[in-house]
Parts: structure tokens; C-alpha cells; sequence
């Protein structure tokens, strides 16, 4: 870039130093000075007001002809502008660009501010959510999202997990949100349209519901038949194939219980309601039933329960949960193995652990041992008469709670299955105590 502050000093110089000789010469140097800046400061204050309105204008127009220094400074001011519009219709061409791939997508992508606000939404966001250009940007996105569920959602900040909900201005449709975070605590929320999958896994649910419902009837007719045959007097072998078969069919059954169970806690997400759970005697139940189902094995079953908080939530499925958890560690635990249940709060919330000293679990196995019917030794699971289930009804009823089940294991150093329930469930003793005292 020219250098504007040299070349006018060292015009104003070259002034000062002809008007000086100039005056000399014709007997008034002061007055020839005096002249000489006055025309000079006149010079420059000229055209600095070209200068001055030529960037004021708001039409491009062409750079002002000048000399010297002056045109050089216009000439190197229209080459940045030129530059800088280059630059400006680049980011315009992507900004563009974005825009038009995002309004041809079929998931609403909506950008949020630090403060909460909606900056920028696509077509498809007015669509699913309802967002009008006219009246919605910059307000909050909890104004206009008011489910208290999602509400909850984006206030927590913990987005590792997607939220399913209706749409707010179509109950029909069910939108999975995921939000991310990006700059300086904004925002982006996307929402994708899963109706055709939610309907996909009802059907799914309705076939294995029903399935299972139907098979209830001829098991029923089987055992019955098997346990009126074993009643009498049959040759050995008859009666070995027979007990077999009877336990078969107490697998089966138990097979259809679960799958009954299961389907009914996927067919809602939440819990209708939440009530008090004695969740102490609870655990003490489970614990005298776990000591009978492994009384062959002589386990020991500790118990470290905290006295002064409860639970609130649906006590059938939280007992399922936990009796799941217990009789899986006596199962799987080996002869005079020791199994402790343990239940505290803190600022978390509400936890319950099942720890076992049994075999442990290979690492890789435990991102796939919530899943259904997966089994880690498929000879091992079929011997312990176990469904597959069991794991996966775990995780269904701790999601209907608003939980979460954890798995921590090692080989040949047993496994701990931890139940997390958040702190909004958490209640004291006594308010259980009261309500049983009212009914």
C-alpha cells in the first residue's frame, strides 16, 4: 500500500521549502508561507471531501481522478473495497448455498443463541414445529416448544440421548429432537419425523403382544398334561423325557411372561403415575426369594440399605427390574459366592446396585448386554433357564422412570449392575409412611 503520512509530509515539506525561496526572493517570506499553506491546506481539505462523499455514496461508483499521493490512496481504497465485496458475495454464495441444501431437507434444523433465542430455522422446521418467519425469530425456544418434557430436555443440557415427542401442531407425527452444542453455547436442534418408524415398532410390538398372549393357552394345556403324567407310576426313561419337557415348558412360559412384559413397557415411554414404593421391604423381599432360588449354592446375600430416602414410581415394574438384576446374579454367581444389595441417594438421585463375585463379563460384551435375547455364553444362558429378557426389561423400566442402568465388569472378578432413578423421585420415608397410614 502507498504511504499516505510520507508522501504528504513530504509534500508539505517541499511546500514550506519553495514558498520560503519564492518569499525570499521577492522580499516577503512570511506572507509567501503563510500563502502557500493556506492554498495547500485548501488543496487537501478538497480532497479529502471527494474522499468523504465518494465512500458516503451507497451506489458503486467509479474511483475519483486525482494525482499524486491522492490518487493513490483512492486507487488502493477501491482495490480493498473490491476485495472486501469479493469476499462478502463469497460468503453470500455459501451462506445461499446452505440455506437451499437445508430447506431441502426433510429434518427441521433450527440454530439457537446463547440467550435461548431462534436465529434460524429451515422449511422444514415450519412444517413439523410450526415456526413462523413473521412472528417467531428471536424468541425463546422454550415459548414455543412448551412441552414440559422437552422443556426439562433442553434445561438439563445433557444431550447424549434423543427425546421423542408429538409434534406440537400435528399429535399424529413423532419427532426425535437431538440438539447440539456449537460457538459460544448456541445451538442446533434438529427434529426428524419417526412416525413411519413408531408405527413400524407398534406393529412389531403388536405381533410379539399377541403372539405371545396366544401361546399363554396351549403352554397352559401342556403342563397341564405333563404334570398329571408325571403324577403316576411311568418307566424311567418316559419319566426323564417328561420332566424334560415339562421344563422346557416352564421356560416357554416364563419366555412368554417376559415377552408380555416387555412389549407392555415399550408401548409407552413414561409412567402414567408416580407413587410411593416401599422400596427397602422391596429389596428385603427379593433378597429372601434370591436366598431361596440359590439355596443349593449357599450363597451369601448382603444387604446395605440407606434408612432415611425412598422411591417414587410403578412398584410391579421397579420390583421387575430388581428381581431381574438379583436373580441374574444368582444365577451366574458360583457356589458359596457372595451377592450384595445396596441402596443410597445423594444429589444425583436415587441407586440401587446388584454386585456379584461371580465369572465377570468380557468389556466387549457389556455395549450389547441391554439388548434383547443377546447372550454372552448361549450354552451357559440356556442351562440357567434365563430368557434373554431380563436385561432389557431392566433398561425399559429405567427409562420409564427417567434412569438409566450402568454395567460394570471384569473377567474373574464379577460384575455390579447399577440402577440410577433421578433426584425428582427421590422421596423420605416418612411421606410413604403417611400415605400408607391415609389409605
Amino acid at each position: 500500500m502507498y504511504n499516505t503520512n510520507h508522501s504528504i509530509a513530504s509534500n508539505l515539506l517541499l511546500t514550506v521549502v519553495v514558498a520560503l525561496i519564492i518569499g525570499l526572493i521577492i522580499g516577503y517570506p512570511g506572507w509567501t508561507l503563510a500563502a502557500a499553506l493556506i492554498v495547500w491546506a485548501a488543496y487537501q481539505v478538497k480532497q479529502f471531501n471527494r474522499l468523504q462523499q465518494w465512500l458516503m455514496r451507497n451506489e458503486h461508483t467509479e474511483v475519483p481522478e486525482s494525482e499524486g499521493y491522492w490518487g493513490e490512496l483512492f486507487d488502493e481504497i477501491a482495490r480493498n473495497q473490491k476485495r472486501q465485496q469479493l469476499r462478502t458475495q463469497s460468503l453470500r454464495n455459501v451462506i445461499h448455498r446452505f440455506q437451499q441444501s437445508s430447506a431441502a431437507l426433510s429434518d427441521a434444523i433450527v440454530i439457537i443463541d446463547s440467550q435461548n433465542h431462534l436465529e434460524w430455522w429451515n422449511r422444514a422446521a415450519e412444517h413439523l414445529l410450526g415456526m413462523k418467519v413473521q412472528t417467531d425469530r428471536g424468541r425463546s425456544v422454550m415459548n414455543l416448544l412448551r412441552d414440559p418434557r422437552f422443556v426439562r430436555y433442553y434445561r438439563k443440557g445433557q444431550y447424549d440421548e434423543p427425546l421423542q415427542l408429538n409434534s406440537p401442531i400435528n399429535e399424529e407425527k413423532v419427532l426425535e429432537y437431538r440438539i447440539t452444542r456449537f460457538g459460544a453455547d448456541d445451538r442446533i436442534l434438529v427434529a426428524r419425523d419417526i412416525t413411519r418408524i413408531k408405527q413400524l415398532e407398534q406393529t412389531r410390538q403388536d405381533f410379539v403382544a399377541n403372539a405371545s398372549h396366544e401361546l399363554r393357552t396351549p403352554l397352559t394345556v401342556i403342563r397341564g398334561y405333563l404334570e398329571t403324567f408325571l403324577d403316576q407310576d411311568l418307566p424311567r426313561p418316559l419319566q426323564r423325557g417328561l420332566s424334560q419337557m415339562e421344563n422346557q415348558s416352564k421356560r416357554m412360559e416364563n419366555l412368554v411372561s417376559d415377552l408380555l412384559l416387555l412389549s407392555r413397557l415399550e408401548a409407552s415411554p413414561h409412567i402414567s403415575d408416580e407413587l410411593p414404593v416401599p422400596v427397602h421391604s422391596m429389596i428385603e423381599r427379593i433378597r429372601d426369594d434370591a436366598l431361596v432360588l440359590g439355596q443349593s449354592k449357599e450363597h451369601q446375600v448382603e444387604l446395605e440399605l440407606e434408612p432415611s430416602q425412598s422411591l417414587l414410581g410403578q412398584e410391579s415394574e421397579i420390583y421387575s427390574a430388581f428381581s431381574n438384576l438379583v436373580f441374574n446374579a444368582v444365577r451366574y454367581t458360583p457356589a458359596n459366592g457372595t451377592i450384595k444389595l445396596r441402596w443410597w441417594t445423594n444429589k444425583q438421585g436415587g441407586h440401587f446396585s446388584v454386585q456379584d463375585d461371580g465369572p465377570g463379563i468380557d468389556t466387549i460384551h457389556l455395549p450389547r448386554l441391554q439388548e434383547r435375547f443377546y447372550r454372552v455364553d448361549e450354552s451357559r444362558s440356556s442351562d440357567s433357564g434365563g430368557t434373554g429378557l431380563g436385561l432389557a426389561i431392566v433398561k425399559h423400566v429405567m427409562l420409564r422412570h427417567g434412569g438409566k442402568l450402568t454395567i460394570k465388569s471384569q473377567l474373574g472378578k464379577g460384575s455390579t449392575f447399577t440402577c440410577h432413578f433421578p433426584a425428582e423421585l427421590i422421596t423420605s420415608k416418612a411421606s410413604i409412611e403417611e400415605t400408607e397410614d391415609e389409605d
